[in-house]
């Protein structure tokens, strides 16, 4: 048996109960943790044992990234002062030249920068497929086994081109019949549903304005009959109300309800455009919500109704969003944005500096479905932590830990483990040579704006 201790920390546990211990311990397990308490872990556990003193750091559940398009590491710069239409126009011709090749690489940049920002699971909406691409999926599922992180990866699609009133170009979208074959086959070859995977594969068509409605609905019985999750784009923008009020006659929300898309199977990004009774379906019916505060602020497209969401039981958890619409790359400072945005939008009080990290932990691996295993230090979890140093010159004094993390600059990682193995250790990844993977990344982004 392979065991770890953590102890001497500041450990909050994200438990139902809020519980925290500011110097406490917990041993892992061949990948599973086993105890948590306070004070230093009980001497007959240490023999034989990995200890690390976590001696000035703040332990927290590893983060949990609920939207993400690892492919955009690539076109990151891009149209920087456009709003969510107009930025799509302009990418989407760079994007449908990539390939299985270029993907792969670009994802693994993302998810090393996700993963030095505190993530552990990295959940991926990739919804473009060239023809002739490659197996594009399987090259991010290799991607997340190289950098060492937890996958939701989900097989996207378009089949709403220009031409039949969607937004994409014409030579973007998949036929209907192909991106259902496709799903299927993805999810067949790469999901994982046992406990503790390292892959999960959802269903994903893209948007309300790049799908047709058969396309929707046949992929809601297509995952539904596999067993997996289902995950989309729904109200980000006003211009998509517009959008779905002009050809549909409905709200994003009453229009995605129709074709058999709300469910506690489902969760969708962004949702900044909610209505109160839109809310109160995604309550009833147990819908997810990606919350992607600095995406939205990128590109004007508004704060999301977090606060209603949280009240009314919604479950939320956060999302960095494509890297050509969050430059950053880091799930960890989208916890402080997201109470920042939030208060801008329902006052000082509406979002403290613990919601936001249980909407990043718990929060997010609910949205996934996978609060029984990851999400909270918690016996019987699966290990992924992250260890964050707060007692460096940005942080040494500061009242309370856990505002290190959610008001504070983002601290750099002592430890990030994924079923209980290290992937992060003093800031640098152990899985990869960084300086290879910027060099790779950069010259796959050269040669993606080439081929345009």
């Amino acid at each position: 048996m392979s065991r770890t201790i953590i102890e001497h920390g500041y450990l909050a546990t994200i438990d139902a109960s809020g519980s925290e211990f500011p110097d406490g311990h917990m041993v892992v397990d061949d990948g599973l943790i086993t105890a948590v308490g306070s004070g230093p872990a009980p001497g007959e556990l240490r023999h034989g044992a990995e200890i690390i003193d976590a001696t000035g750091c703040l332990v927290t559940p590893g983060l949990v990234n609920t939207h993400h398009h690892l492919y955009q590491w690539l076109t990151r710069g891009y149209a920087q002062d456009a709003i969510l239409f107009d930025w799509l126009t302009a990418l989407y011709p760079l994007w449908s030249r990539i390939d299985a090749g270029l993907t792969g690489v670009g994802a693994a940049g993302a998810m090393a920068v996700l993963a030095r920002s505190g993530c552990t699971t990295v959940g991926d909406h990739h919804y473009i497929f060239p023809r002739g691409s490659g197996d594009i999926v399987g090259a991010i599922v290799e991607a997340a086994s190289t950098v060492g992180v937890r996958l939701h990866a989900t097989r996207g699609s378009m089949d709403l081109g220009a031409s039949q009133g969607g937004l994409p170009p014409d030579f973007a979208v998949e036929t209907t019949d192909a991106a259902l074959a496709a799903s299927q086959e993805a999810v067949e070859r790469y999901h994982d549903a046992s406990f503790g995977s390292l892959v999960h594969v959802a269903i994903a068509p893209c948007s309300p304005f790049s799908v047709t409605a058969d396309l929707l609905r046949e992929a809601a019985v297509l995952a539904r009959s596999l067993g997996v999750r289902l995950h989309t784009h729904a109200s980000e923008t006003v211009e998509e109300d517009a959008y779905c009020a002009e050809h549909f006659g409905k709200t994003p929300t009453q229009y995605l309800e129709d074709l058999g898309w709300l469910g506690d199977d489902v969760w969708m990004a962004h949702c900044v455009h909610l209505d109160e009774p839109a809310i109160a379906r995604y309550a009833a019916t147990g819908t997810g919500v990606a919350h992607c505060p600095s995406s939205n602020g990128r590109l004007a497209a508004g704060i999301a109704p977090v606060r209603d969401l949280l009240r009314a039981g919604v479950p939320v958890g956060l999302g960095v969003d494509g890297a050509a619409s969050n430059e950053s790359g880091q799930l960890g400072v989208e916890i402080r944005e997201a109470v920042l945005m939030n208060r801008l939008r329902t006052g000082a009080d509406s979002m403290s500096a613990r919601d936001a990290l249980r909407m990043a932990t718990l929060g997010g691996a609910r949205v996934l479905g996978r609060d029984r295993e990851i999400g909270s230090l918690e016996p019987g979890k699966v290990a992924d932590v992250a260890v964050w140093r707060i007692d460096g010159v940005e942080h040494a004094g500061i009242l309370d830990p856990v505002a290190a993390l959610g008001l504070g600059s983002m601290p750099p990682l002592k430890r990030l483990l994924v079923g209980g193995r290290t992937v992060v250790a003093d800031g640098t990844l152990v899985t990869i040579e960084e300086p290879v993977l910027a060099e790779q990344v950069a010259t796959a982004s050269r040669a993606l704006a080439e081929r345009l």
